[in-house]
C-alpha cells in the first residue's frame, strides 16, 4: 500500500474539515434542542408548583401526589400540621411568625433529603397558612429527560460522524476530480508546448548567428534577448511538466519502482565537476566537502537534479571572487544525510527564506533573481523522498540551503549483497575554480 501523497493529504484534510463542520452543526442543533426541551419542562414544572402552592394556601389543600404536600396553619399561638406529619425541619416556624407579624407572603426553597421542598407562607384570614410541596417527582422527570437526551446525543453524535464522513467525501469528490483534471491539463499542455518552443528557440539561435555573421549588432542583440526568453520559457514548461509528474506519482522513495541506493557524496562531486568551467569563467571558487556519508534510498536522477540546481542557483547569485561550498555529511548518528550548499552572494531577506520555495514567488528586490518553479520543484522532489529542505540566509551575507534525507538501512556491497548502513564511501575535498 502506497503512502499518501500531498494531494491525498490535502483532500483528507478537506474531508475532515467538512465532516467536522457537519458534525459540529448537528451537535449544536442537538444541544439547542435539548436546552429548549429542558427549559420548557423546567418552566412548566415551576408554573405547576406555583399553582399548587397558591391553591394550597387559598383552599387548604394541594392536589399533588399523596405524601408530597402538607398544609400547616398558625393562629399566632399554636401550629397545626394536620393529620399528616410534615418532614423533619417543617414547619418553618420563623416564616410563620414573620408573616403573622407583617402580613407579607414568603416563598422559600429548602433542599434536604435528596429532594427540594417549595414552601409558601401567606396570610389567609385570621390564620397564616404554610403550604409545603415536595418536588421529588418533578426532579425525577428532569433526570429522565437528561438521560433520554444523553442517549439521543450519543446516537446523534454517531450519526453526525457518519453523515460528516459521507458529506465530506461527496463534497470533496469534485475537488479531487478538478485537481486531477488540472494536473492532466498542465502535463498535456506542457508536453505539447515543448516541441514548438524548442523549434522557436533553435530558429532564434540560428537567426542570431546569421545577424552576428552579417555584423548586424542591433538585430543580433534583439535576437539574443529572444534566445534568452525562449530558453527561459522552455525551462518553465519543463518545470511545469516535471511538477505534474511529481504530483501524479508522489510516493516515497521506498515504494517507487525506480528507487536505488544513491551515493549523495558522489552526486555532490559530480555536480561540482560539471560546473567547473562555469565557476572558472565567473571567477568563483567552488569546494566540495564530502564526509563519510551513508547511502540514501531514492531516484538518482531526481536527487542529481536537486544537487545540481542548488549549485547552479548558488553560482548564479555569487559575484566574482566569491565562494560556493557544497557538502554532504551524516547527521543524527548516520540516520540522516544532509547536503548543504552555501554561497557568499547577496543573500535573501530572512523574511523570504521560506516563501522562496513557493511557486513563482518574487520577493522585494528580486529583480535579478528568477525563483520561478525551480526551488518549488526541488522541495517537491525532496519531500517525495521523505526529506526536508530549508534556506538559512541573511541579506548581504550569502545563503545556505540544507537538504536532509533519511539514510538507507543497507547499502550495496562490492560483492553484490547488502552490508550494514555504517559502511560508507570515503570522504574527500575537491576544490574547483579560482
Amino acid at each position: 500500500m502506497n503512502p499518501p501523497t500531498t494531494e491525498d493529504r490535502v483532500l483528507r484534510r478537506a474531508r475532515l474539515r467538512i465532516g467536522a463542520l457537519v458534525g459540529l452543526v448537528i451537535a449544536v442543533l442537538l444541544a439547542l434542542a435539548g436546552a429548549i426541551s429542558y427549559g420548557l419542562l423546567l418552566h412548566s414544572q415551576e408554573r405547576q408548583i406555583d399553582g399548587e402552592l397558591a391553591w394550597g394556601v387559598e383552599h387548604g389543600t394541594i392536589a399533588g401526589p399523596p405524601a408530597c404536600s402538607w398544609i400547616i396553619t398558625y393562629d399566632g399561638t399554636a401550629v397545626d400540621s394536620g393529620v399528616a406529619a410534615p418532614p423533619d425541619g417543617f414547619p418553618l416556624t420563623d416564616a410563620l411568625r414573620e408573616v403573622h407579624a407583617t402580613g407579607v407572603a414568603q416563598d422559600t426553597r429548602v433542599v434536604q433529603d435528596g429532594t427540594v421542598y417549595f414552601v409558601r407562607t401567606a396570610q389567609q384570614g385570621d390564620h397564616v397558612v404554610q403550604a409545603v410541596f415536595d418536588a421529588r417527582f418533578q426532579l425525577a422527570d428532569r433526570r429522565h429527560l437528561l438521560i433520554a437526551f444523553g442517549v439521543a446525543a450519543a446516537a446523534g453524535a454517531l450519526a453526525a460522524v457518519v453523515s460528516g464522513v459521507v458529506v465530506g467525501r461527496r463534497a470533496v469528490a469534485p475537488l479531487a476530480e478538478a485537481l486531477q483534471r488540472q494536473r492532466r491539463f498542465v502535463a498535456d499542455a506542457s508536453h505539447e508546448l515543448r516541441t514548438p518552443i524548442a523549434q522557436v528557440h533553435a530558429r532564434a539561435q540560428l537567426l542570431e548567428r546569421r545577424a552576428r555573421a552579417a555584423d548586424d549588432d542591433a538585430q543580433a542583440g534583439d535576437l539574443d534577448r529572444l534566445v534568452v526568453t525562449t530558453r527561459r520559457l522552455g525551462e518553465i514548461v519543463d518545470e511545469l511538466l516535471l511538477s505534474a509528474r511529481l504530483t501524479a506519482a508522489q510516493d516515497t522513495a521506498t515504494t517507487r519502482p525506480d528507487s536505488t541506493h544513491v551515493d549523495l557524496a558522489a552526486l555532490v562531486e559530480e555536480a561540482v565537476a560539471n560546473d567547473t568551467a562555469r565557476a572558472a569563467a565567473q571567477g568563483v571558487s567552488v569546494v566540495a566537502l564530502t564526509d563519510d556519508v551513508p547511502y540514501v534510498l531514492g531516484v538518482a536522477s531526481a536527487l542529481r537534479r536537486v544537487v545540481a540546481e542548488l549549485l547552479s542557483n548558488a553560482l548564479s547569485h555569487t559575484p566574482p571572487g566569491g565562494r560556493v561550498t557544497v557538502g554532504a555529511r551524516a547527521v543524527e548518528q548516520g540516520r540522516v544525510v544532509e547536503v548543504v550548499v552555501s554561497d557568499t552572494g547577496p543573500g535573501v531577506d530572512p523574511a523570504e527564506a521560506e516563501r522562496i520555495f513557493d511557486r513563482f514567488h518574487r520577493g522585494a528586490g528580486a529583480d535579478d533573481r528568477r525563483f520561478g518553479l525551480g526551488l518549488a520543484l526541488l522541495r517537491e522532489v525532496v519531500t517525495s523522498h521523505g526529506g526536508t529542505i530549508r534556506a538559512v540566509t541573511d541579506r548581504g551575507r550569502g545563503a545556505t540551503f540544507a537538504v536532509r534525507l533519511p539514510g538507507a538501512g543497507t547499502v550495496p556491497a562490492a560483492g553484490g549483497g547488502p552490508q550494514d548502513a555504517g559502511a560508507v564511501r570515503g570522504g574527500s575535498v575537491v576544490p574547483v575554480g579560482r
